[in-house]
């Protein structure tokens, strides 16, 4: 399936109204050992296509990007959405003072200007959802016109990103 402009910003709009609000999402990375997932922070920036969090150089979760950028991240709220991506570790001090915010200096027990702290960029590639409320509707006319087809049946809808 080809995604034209109009559908790959549907999409993003989707997962953003989607993600929007949740605070805890839950990054699984590859270990040596298999899969680990860990609760990170949101980041209070709209979605574009790119996910940020914030840790530790000194963290293991540090150690298994660099080995594998292959990530999911899960987030639950009003809707259940599992992000598929591509992460990338960014040192980027200016980043981090922008994303930076006083709840960081609690959880990470350090300012803003640690040299041991450093972004994690998703790079989204795919997002499975499945919507509960009101929205459901929205969600499904959208599903049937990034792909042509309509399904009653189906609860959860894929979209490339």
């Amino acid at each position: 399936m080809t995604t034209s402009a109009t559908e790959h910003q549907e999409a993003i709009e989707t997962v953003r109204k989607l993600i929007k609000g949740i605070d805890t999402a839950m990054l699984t990375t590859v270990t040596s050992e298999g899969l680990v997932s860990r609760p990170m922070k949101t980041q209070e920036v709209e979605f574009d296509g790119d996910l940020w969090f914030l840790t530790m150089k000194d963290t293991s979760k540090f150690d298994e990007l660099k080995d594998h950028p292959d990530v999911n991240v899960a987030y639950v709220g009003k809707s259940y959405v599992s992000i598929r991506g591509k992460a990338k570790l960014v040192d980027d001090r200016t980043k981090i003072k922008e994303l930076w915010n006083v709840a960081y200096e609690k959880l990470l027990d350090t300012t803003s200007d640690d040299p041991n702290l450093v972004l994690i960029k998703v790079q989204a590639e795919t997002a499975e959802y499945w919507e509960t409320g009101n929205l459901i509707k929205v969600v499904k006319r959208l599903f049937a016109k990034m792909t042509g087809h309509k399904s009653d049946t189906e609860l959860n809808r894929i979209v490339d990103l």
